[in-house]
Formats: C-alpha cells, structure tokens, sequence
C-alpha cells in the first residue's frame, strides 16, 4: 500500500458522505427514506436563469478557458447585488472574487493565510468544513462555545481571556448554520472591534441570508470591517443552485488578491455559461425572494409539528433552510436518536453532534424537502 499523507489522519470522512450512503443502501433494499437531512435545494433556478445558460452555449468563447477572476460582468453583478440588498460598495474590479462555491472559499482563504502552527477561532457549534480544512493545512482549531442562552452568540469576553498570540483567523457564520440565529448589526461590531484589537482575520460565511430572513446583513456594513475582515456568499441556497458552484468572496484588494494566488494554481475558471446563469440570477427582484420563502415557510410550518412530534422544542424566530431541535430530557445521545428514528421510521435527521460538542442534545431538520414528503414524515409518527 502507498502511505497516504500524513495531513490525513488528521480528518474522517465528511459526514454526509458516509451517512448518505448508509442511506442509500436502505433506499436500494426498498426502504423509503425521507431525506431530512442536507441542505441541498430540492427546488429549480428561475426560468431566466436556465435560459441564460442555454443562450450562452452558443457565444463564440463559451467554451474556452475563462479568466480566474471570473468574467467583469459577473463581478459587476455581484457588486450590484451587495449595494441592492446590504447597502455595502465594493468595488468589482478588486474588491470581488467569484469563486466555485464558498467551500472553495474556505480551503482558499486558509491557504492563503495560515501557517502550519497557527490557531484557528471555530464556533462550537458550527459548520464542520471549518475544522477539517483548518487541520489539513496544519492549523489548530480552537472551538469557542456558542449556547442558546446566548442566543448562539460569541461571548467575547470570555475570548478576551484566552490566549489569542497564535489565533489568524476567526469564523463567524450569521444568519448562523445550524442554529439559524439571525445575528445582528452590534455583534458585526464587537466581532471587528476584537478583530482589529488581536490582528485576527474575520471570516463571516454568509450563504443563508435571504431564506426565512426578513433582515439580511454583511459583516462589510460595519465601519472599518474591510480592514479585518472577509465575506464569503453564495449563490446555492438563494437561487438553487447548489450544483452549479457559484459562490464569492468580498474584501479588501491586498485580502482578495491572496486568495486570488491560491485559487489561481488551482483551477482554470469558471464555465462561461454557468457565469452567465449567476448574472441572471443576481438580477432578480423581491419577488423572487418572496416566492421562495412562502415555500420555505409552509415547509417549516410542517417541520414544527414534526418536532413536537418527537417532543423537541426549537425557536420559530430562527433564519434559514433549517430547523434546529431540542431534543427532550433524558436522551443521551442525539446520532443514537435519529439513527433509531431511521430503522424504524426511515426517516433521516441530522445529529446535532456533527456540528461540535455543543450540539449535543439537538437535531436538525432541512426544509429541502416538499411539503407532501414531510406530511408523510407526519404521518409514520402517528401510526
């Protein structure tokens, strides 16, 4: 056998990777599992957007390698679209990278900005891809808690304790993933406000804010945010276009231009049409928003009685394509939790520990799913 690398040992196989396909061995022996558990949008782009693709494939360099910084239109648009919805100016020309998903993003951003050694501030709960490319590059992940009484909060005065000599970066994520606390305006300016004090570079992952949320924010409203700090957003929960990998990162020229040296050795550009499609998408109105909330609302309303179904309670404020459960007293372990709910009732929840320590006692609920499935979800609880 050839030794694999070292970096490795480091990391386990995504989450939904294996458990996905423990899912579809049950499927493939006939079990009719209800997938709540991804967050993968099970609804279609808007008919402008498919069509913008389809004309594209006719233009005379659809289909040539594109430019690493994405064609100046699409950084166009995405500026337009962060002056439209969040009142922030950037400008398009060295201020926006269009990226292949804001998961690249993360990989992209660590490279360029950690060093073997260096420590990492990672929310507990939060999004495992945080973790795991941070110990691939050999960094240290240092968690800090976040807790419902706080309202999924970082507590900086506990962190003003720690030894932060070693931290680069910090990740936030608001509108937060999994919890769907909303976040706000005053916890953006504590976040900079620690950043500028320690020399840390803050990260806000952004790709929730138009779902169930009736305030969208950018980390880049605050005042001097771009000095510190870098947004990642994507265009996969707000337009459905998760398989089409379309995402951005926003900051200052000399943050953009390092992420730009690390993306440039490894990739040769997005696809000219799929550009094209993300253009159309970031034109869309409000009523494109308001069309796909009233779905993603009906389907929550339901994921709530499905919940108190299984004796969970969970905040009907939170944001986003999720619903983050308690589970009730007395359960011990929330993956032992959704797995019996699995073989017995074949239907997939995720457990909150995949998330951190910190989501131990909780599961969450995706709303990628119709509202007929998640009635019959119901139903298999009341036979």
């Amino acid at each position: 056998m050839i030794a694999t690398a070292t970096r490795l040992h480091t990391v386990e196989e995504y989450y939904f990777s294996s458990k996905l396909r423990e899912v579809r061995q049950l499927m493939a022996a006939g079990k009719p599992v209800i997938n709540m558990g991804i967050g993968s949008p099970d609804l279609a782009p808007s008919q402008a957007v498919i069509e913008a693709i389809q004309h594209a494939m006719h233009d005379d360099n659809a289909h040539q390698y594109q430019s690493y910084q994405g064609l100046p239109e699409l950084r166009n648009a995405m500026a337009d679209f962060y002056k439209i919805h969040f009142d922030v100016e950037v400008n398009p020309a060295n201020e926006i990278l269009p990226l292949m998903g804001s998961k690249e993003g993360i990989l992209h951003i660590s490279m360029a900005f950690l060093n073997e050694g260096d420590q990492v501030l990672i929310p507990n709960p939060g999004y495992p891809t945080y973790s795991s490319v941070t110990k691939l590059v050999g960094a240290e992940p240092v968690y800090y808690d976040l807790a419902a009484d706080e309202n999924w909060e970082p507590d900086f005065k506990a962190l003003e304790k720690a030894d932060l000599s070693k931290v680069k970066i910090m990740w936030l994520s608001y509108p937060h993933m999994p919890t769907g606390a909303a976040g706000n305006l005053e916890l953006f300016k504590k976040a900079v406000a620690f950043a500028e004090k320690h020399q840390i570079l803050l990260v806000n992952d952004n790709p929730y804010s138009f779902v169930l949320n009736a305030n969208p924010i950018s980390i880049l409203q605050i005042e001097g945010s771009k000095e510190v700090a870098l947004e990642l957003n994507s265009l996969s929960k707000t337009f459905n276009m998760a398989g089409w990998r379309v995402g951005m990162v926003l900051g200052n020229p000399e943050l953009i231009d390092a992420v730009l040296k690390v993306k440039s050795n490894m990739d040769s550009g997005m696809f000219y049409g799929i550009q094209k499609g993300a253009i159309e998408a970031l034109k869309s109105d409000k009523s494109w928003f308001e069309q796909q909330n009233e779905i993603y609302q009906k389907r929550r309303e339901l994921t709530f009685k499905l919940a108190e179904k299984l004796g969970c309670t969970f905040d009907k404020n939170a944001v986003g394509m999720f619903v983050w459960a308690k589970l009730p007293a007395g359960i011990d372990s929330s993956e032992k939790f959704i797995d019996n709910i699995l073989y017995d009732k074949s239907i997939f929840i995720t457990p909150g520990t995949i998330f951190g320590s910190n989501g131990e006692g909780y599961i969450r609920f995706s709303l990628c799913v119709k509202e007929e499935e998640i009635a019959k979800a119901i139903e298999r609880f009341n036979n």
